[in-house]
């Protein structure tokens, strides 16, 4: 079983999760650390919500970890869900981290949107009905 890192706080999950895999581009942003990079990452999902969702990407400098767990270090997020005509884009927090090894290893960490349109939620909830209604069908 894998250790994870994480914030002390509650699970609160509001929304529901849907399991998918979505290409997924995001940077890291801070306001107080030099990051010394505005270099964009790609990764995926594991899962969404209309509140954040699972991604599984790399994190640069394993240095950046207290920090991001502290949201020191945000996580600017754009993907494109299939049923979109425009990427989604958000402002997320990083709430928990899978333990990793190296900085060049793909990692799995929880993120929670923080600045996230209502538009943008609207859609992430129509993408998860279109999606369960499909595979009930």
């Amino acid at each position: 079983m894998a250790s994870t890192f994480s914030q002390l706080q509650p699970e609160r999950r509001q929304f529901v999760r849907l399991a998918t895999d979505i290409p997924i581009r995001y940077k890291f942003l801070s306001r107080v650390i030099d990051l010394g990079t505005d270099a964009i990452h790609e990764g995926r999902t594991g899962n969404i919500s209309a509140g954040g969702c699972l991604m599984i990407g790399k994190v640069p400098n394993m240095n950046w970890i207290p920090a991001l767990l502290m949201g020191k270090i945000l996580i600017g997020v754009n993907l494109l869900l299939p049923s979109a005509d425009e990427p989604l884009k958000a402002l997320s927090v990083v709430t928990w981290m899978e333990a990793f090894k190296d900085p060049g290893d793909p990692v799995t960490f929880g993120v929670a949107f923080n600045d996230l349109a209502k538009k943008y939620q609207d859609d992430i909830m129509k993408f998860i009905i279109r999606s369960q209604m499909t595979r009930s069908g």
